[in-house]
Order: C-alpha cells, then sequence, then structure tokens
C-alpha cells in the first residue's frame, strides 16, 4: 500500500504544481450515448432479478463493439483535451526511468537475473556461469516476443539439471498462454510448443516431460467471453505431440475448476492440488516410481489449505491449517498417506 499511495502522491503533486490547474480540464459537458435496455428478468430462487443490459455480455456482437466504440471516443475525447496530461506523462517516465533488477536465482550452472533498462515494456532476463567473471548475456527477451510490445513472459520453469525450460507467453494480457520449451545449454527452440493453455502451473519430470494444466480449447472468437469449467492436469512428454498429452487428472470425472501439479525433487511423487475457489484445497499424490500407480487422497475437503513444503526420503511435510486456522506442520509417510495418520511436527501458535 505504501508503494500506491507514494505514486498517488506522485500524480497528485504534480498536477497541483502545473501552471494549468485541474480546474482547467475541458468544461464542455459530456453527452454519452444512449445505452438500450432490454426486457431481461431471472429469477433466482425465487427472487425476481432485471437484467436490462445482458446483451452487453456478448462481446462478440456487432452491436456491442459499436457500443464500445462510441463510448471510447467520448473517453479518449475527453482524455486528449486535458491540457496538463503531457505534462503527467513526462513526470511519471522521469521518475520511473531507472534501472530494475530481480533477485538472482540459480538454475544448473547458471545464475539468472530480470533486468529493465527503466523504460522497458517487459523486464529482459539474464544469465551467467555461476561464480565466473564474464559479463552476464541476454537469455530471454520478452520484449522480442510481438512487435507492439503487447506479449509477456508469464512463467518460466526450469528442468532439474536446468538444461531445459518451458516458458509461458501471453498475448494482449490473455489468460491463455502459449508453452514454448527450449535447450538451455543451445539457447535452441524446441519443437513442443503447447497452445491453449490457461491457468497452469509447469512441472518438470526429470528431462522426460512436464505436467501442466488447462481448459477444453475455446471456440473461434470466445477466448475472452467462453466458460471455463472442469480443469484438466496433463503429462507432455518430450518430442510428442500435444494431441497425445496424457490425462492424468480433473475433467468431468474430477469436476474442479482450479488444478495445479508439482513433481518432488527426487522425481517419485506427484502432488496435485485441487480446488473450486481461491480458497481451499484438496491435495492428491502419485507415486511416480511405480508404472500405472493410482492417484491417492491425501486430505479432501474444501474448508481449509494444505501444501506440501518438502519431501525427503519416505517422509513428506504439509503445511495445514486443517484443526489448526493458524497452521501446523504435518508429516506423511510414504506408506499411508491419508491425513489421518499424518503426525504433527510443528504445532500451530497462537499468532499466525
Amino acid at each position: 500500500m505504501r508503494i500506491v499511495t507514494l505514486s498517488l502522491f506522485v500524480v497528485l503533486l504534480t498536477l497541483l504544481s502545473s501552471p494549468n490547474a485541474i480546474g482547467q480540464a475541458p468544461a464542455e459537458s459530456l453527452s454519452y450515448p444512449d445505452t438500450k435496455r432490454v426486457d431481461q428478468l431471472d429469477n433466482y430462487f425465487g427472487k425476481v432479478v432485471e437484467d436490462p443490459y445482458r446483451w452487453l455480455e456478448d462481446d462478440r456482437s456487432e452491436e456491442t463493439a459499436e457500443w464500445v466504440s462510441r463510448q471510447n471516443e467520448i473517453t479518449f475525447g475527453y482524455l486528449k483535451a486535458i491540457p496538463y496530461r503531457a505534462d503527467v506523462r513526462k513526470r511519471l517516465e522521469k521518475l520511473w526511468n531507472y534501472e530494475k533488477y530481480s533477485a538472482p536465482f540459480k538454475e544448473g550452472k547458471y545464475t539468472y537475473f530480470f533486468k529493465n533498462n527503466g523504460l522497458q515494456n517487459q523486464s529482459v532476463l539474464y544469465r551467467e556461469i555461476s561464480g565466473s567473471n564474464a559479463s552476464p548475456e541476454v537469455f530471454l527477451d520478452p520484449n522480442n516476443f510481438s512487435k507492439d510490445g503487447t506479449s509477456s513472459l508469464a512463467g518460466i520453469q526450469f528442468s532439474e539439471d536446468g538444461s531445459l525450460c518451458a516458458y509461458q507467453i501471453s498475448e494482449g494480457g490473455s489468460d491463455w498462454r502459449k508453452v514454448v520449451v527450449m535447450d538451455v545449454l543451445k539457447r535452441k527452440l524446441l519443437g513442443d510448443t503447447l497452445f491453449d493453455v490457461k491457468f497452469s502451473s509447469l512441472s518438470w519430470k526429470g528431462q522426460e516431460g512436464f505436467f501442466y494444466s488447462s481448459y477444453d480449447k475455446p471456440k473461434d472468437g470466445s477466448a475472452l467471453s467462453g466458460k471455463t469449467q472442469h480443469h484438466k492436469l496433463y503429462y507432455h512428454r518430450m518430442g510428442k505431440p500435444q494431441g497425445e498429452d496424457e490425462l492424468i487428472f480433473g475433467g468431468e470425472k474430477q469436476p474442479y475448476r482450479y488444478l495445479g501439479a508439482v513433481v518432488s525433487e527426487d522425481n517419485r511423487w506427484l502432488f496435485i492440488s485441487a480446488a473450486q475457489a481461491t480458497y481451499g484445497n484438496e491435495l492428491y499424490v502419485k507415486d511416480l516410481s511405480i508404472k500405472n500407480s493410482p492417484i491417492l487422497p491425501m486430505i479432501t475437503g474444501l474448508d481449509f489449505e494444505s501444501d506440501v513444503v518438502h519431501v525427503e526420503g519416505d517422509r513428506i511435510y504439509v503445511l495445514t491449517n486443517f484443526k489448526a486456522p493458524n497452521r501446523r506442520l504435518m508429516v506423511a509417510t510414504a506408506k499411508d498417506t491419508s491425513s489421518s495418520l499424518w503426525q504433527e511436527l510443528i504445532a500451530e501458535t497462537e499468532s499466525p
């Protein structure tokens, strides 16, 4: 909140110190276009609710596009006429124009970090050989993803040895993403590009492949408004087409809205988090060392949160607020991962 408050203060200070006071903004009244109302009534549990603007929910109709165009014409016409707008832009540009660095992280033999020269649309990912005196080199520049700068790096995940990486590209801010796979050592793109991936983490299993999540592909033109449900967890094997990816969990048989998965560092366990909302999740586990092993529930119920935080041998450490609102650390064993047999390692405290 401190950063947001400071930014607003700077904007207001700039406006007030400008020779063109706020009161000198365009004074003419705005004439908004008429927005039609329709007779739309819905009955929810015996309560009738009017929804006269339901027609605007169809973002693919020509009528909605025309309405948006007329609204934009008025809005941007007003904004362009503000005399001190250029001064605000110039001041903010000056404040934001400084180099920015992320915290470094190590993958394989390289140390990586993000850097922005100040006014770049996207931060650039650099790398250097750990412990060397060599100058950092550009590893991945998201500013080259598109000419207009509206495509961004939405996440990157390296294989355990750092020899491969899979990164997500968001185009125009869309939640539907493309996953691109690269040979890290050669900086060469591989032919394992995935499309129509949404709300997904990426988790490698050695160098063989990785797990990801998505929904059914949207119909043409409905990517922004189409309903998405029944998240699905897939496994992509390197060198195979996306159409042959294996469905691991989810879909209509296990109808969850959000699924995420992570492979343990020893590549033995696959942990699956399943949720219907932004709070509460169930945990499932699959033993990857056994072919065709079943997916077993660790803890079910969506009224609490549980996360696997570490695995060591046959011991699985779970941080949970199940029967502990301030959370506690529990230990499960490989013989039986059910929550009924978890052992408490660190008890809940009075403060979170």
